[in-house]
């Protein structure tokens, strides 16, 4: 099974900790996805939560999806979104956008649980420089399909016979696929790039243990079958290749050095679109 195994990296994002499997040295995308962050499972006590500070971006688009808790979205748009599990928070940053993501007042107050993904869309090159953009889809508004012990929910893109409301750029495929025990799936060669995430539970790809919380990607025009040993969460990620390499530089993606250099003047500068109602912001790194 010519299928390579990225082992993520742990990291810690405003006190949350993630699992980081893209981008790696052995591989920088899959399809137009160049960042994939596995938001582990973290209880906040009352009075603590996640709170990413105002930072910017350029070239890509930012998807944020829960499967447990909230999340607070704000932008330098005047986006002011409340995201729920299940909810696709889809921002293009484009020329340049700043945002917040926090967990919300009366969830902090209490005390909240937090667990989800957020992944990173890079532009098609004629459209790096475009302008930003933010939506938000609820739950209910993504397409799904359900037989025989396998639910298949399409976060973004096209796949398996479905298409998400979600606005991608380029050919994509981003799908939540839930297996009961003893449930199989095949993995269709619908897209050239395709990778395997497997969130919770036990599985096998074509009769080989799944290492959990490791990205699978998988070879190109190769068919697969995935079974579950246990209920299991699968999430899978692919496209069309990226139109050329990427840089990244901290929140910055391009193909051009030269706008990743003047973003980040940009932002030390403070010459960056702001968030209505911050003050506080995340600085350059050195």
């Amino acid at each position: 099974m010519n299928v390579l195994t990225i082992r993520p990296r742990a990291e810690e994002v405003a006190g949350q900790p993630i699992l980081r499997p893209l981008p790696s040295a052995q591989c920088r995308s899959v399809g137009p996805f160049v960042f994939f962050d596995h938001m582990l499972e973290a209880d906040y006590a009352p009075g603590t939560g996640m709170d990413v500070r105002q930072h910017p971006h350029i070239g890509l688009s930012t998807l944020t999806y829960l499967f447990e808790g909230e999340l607070q979205h704000k932008d330098s748009l005047g986006s002011d979104q409340r995201v729920k599990p299940g909810d696709v928070s889809w921002m293009t940053a484009g020329r340049g956008v700043a945002h917040v993501e926090r967990t919300p007042a009366d969830l902090m107050a209490s005390g909240s649980r937090a667990h989800g993904l957020q992944v990173w869309l890079a532009l098609p090159k004629e459209l790096e420089d475009c302008e930003p953009s933010y939506s938000h889809y609820p739950a209910a508004s993504l397409p799904r399909q359900e037989s025989l012990g396998v639910r298949i929910r399409l976060i973004a893109g096209s796949g398996f016979c479905l298409e998400s409301p979600v606005p991608v750029l380029s050919p994509t495929l981003y799908a939540d696929l839930q297996l009961e025990a003893g449930a199989t799936l095949t993995i269709p060669c619908e897209h050239p790039q395709r990778a395997l995430y497997l969130v919770d539970g036990e599985a096998l790809l074509d009769d080989q243990p799944i290492e959990p919380r490791s990205l699978l990607v998988l070879p190109e025009g190769v068919e697969y079958v995935l079974s579950a040993c246990s209920g299991s969460q699968v999430v899978m990620i692919g496209g069309s290749p990226l139109d050329g390499p990427r840089r990244m530089n901290w929140n910055f993606v391009s193909s051009s050095p030269e706008l990743i250099e003047q973003a980040r003047s940009r932002w030390a500068a403070g010459d960056w679109p702001v968030v209505e109602g911050e003050t506080s912001r995340i600085e350059l790194p050195r």
